[in-house]
């Protein structure tokens, strides 16, 4: 390579270096400017804003406080006037253990507060009587029917006492029954009222026709309804046609019996009685 020519191409290097320094100088000095407008600008604003804006604005005065100033100088709180304090209620306590006192005793049951009394495995010895528990409880309002209690239908007898008695057991099913009687039984008939739940005893007794209605009880109108609708010992007598016919009385007839001993033997006193050889004895052998 010529001296001419690398000489040439060390100042077109040259050249270029100072291009490019000369250019960078440009762009920082447009961005110094941009920067110092802005500066400027921002003063200028806050010189046009006026002297007010600086001073804080003055806070709304709240609701007073309630609870007693308390001066951290004096250990004592500071004097208040007696209209200033408020005599509140106490609060109740949350349950009964935080009463510092001895434990209450149960309540006993009294006559005014009695709900019933729960007799379990009753039995019903007749419609519209109870038996559980010691208790023998008629059913108020209820005129009971007897087991023995006959109906009559067309000219035609039937126990409807003891249909009646079968139905109140078929309903109670050994359910407990809570009746309106004292605590303690007794052996005398108490007349209460008892349900099954929340069925009245009485009630279903009478509606269904098991039972007659007490005059001037509760249960008249339910009472003529049944006796109406021919319901239970006001209606027919069962039908027994389907049940086998009864087997017919048998008689015993009299067989003559045989003393076991014999009438002469009798006669004689035992002294003198001897014993008799036995007929069927087979002769002697020859």
């Amino acid at each position: 390579m010529r001296p001419v020519h690398a000489a040439a191409a060390v100042l077109t290097i040259l050249a270029m270096g100072a291009a490019i320094a000369a250019g960078g100088r440009a762009v920082l000095q447009d961005e110094n400017g941009r920067v110092a407008a802005r500066a400027q600008a921002g003063i200028a604003a806050q010189s046009q804003a006026p002297a007010t804006s600086a001073n804080p604005r003055p806070k709304a005065a709240g609701p007073e406080a309630h609870s007693r100033a308390i001066d951290p100088e004096v250990v004592a709180p500071p004097p208040l006037q007696p209209q200033e304090l408020e005599r509140v209620e106490p609060r109740a306590p949350l349950s009964e253990l935080a009463l510092a006192g001895p434990p209450k005793p149960p309540k006993t049951k009294m006559p005014d507060d009695w709900n019933g009394t729960k007799l379990f495995q009753p039995v019903a010895s007749a419609a519209g009587v109870i038996e559980a528990k010691g208790y023998s409880v008629a059913i108020s309002g209820v005129d009971i029917v007897r087991q023995d209690e006959t109906c009559t239908d067309g000219g035609k007898s039937w126990t409807c006492g003891t249909r009646a008695r079968t139905a109140f057991r078929a309903f109670l099913r050994g359910r407990a029954v809570v009746c309106t009687v004292p605590p303690e039984g007794g052996r005398d008939l108490i007349t209460a009222e008892c349900r099954v739940g929340n069925q009245d005893v009485g009630q279903w007794l009478i509606e269904n026709g098991w039972a007659r209605a007490a005059k001037g009880g509760p249960y008249v109108e339910a009472g003529e309804k049944a006796r109406t609708a021919r319901k239970g010992i006001f209606g027919p007598a069962p039908s027994l046609s389907g049940l086998p016919p009864a087997p017919a009385p048998f008689a015993a007839t009299a067989q003559p019996t045989q003393p076991i001993l014999d009438p002469s033997a009798t006669a004689t006193p035992p002294s003198e009685t001897t014993a008799t050889p036995p007929t069927d004895r087979p002769a002697p052998s020859e």
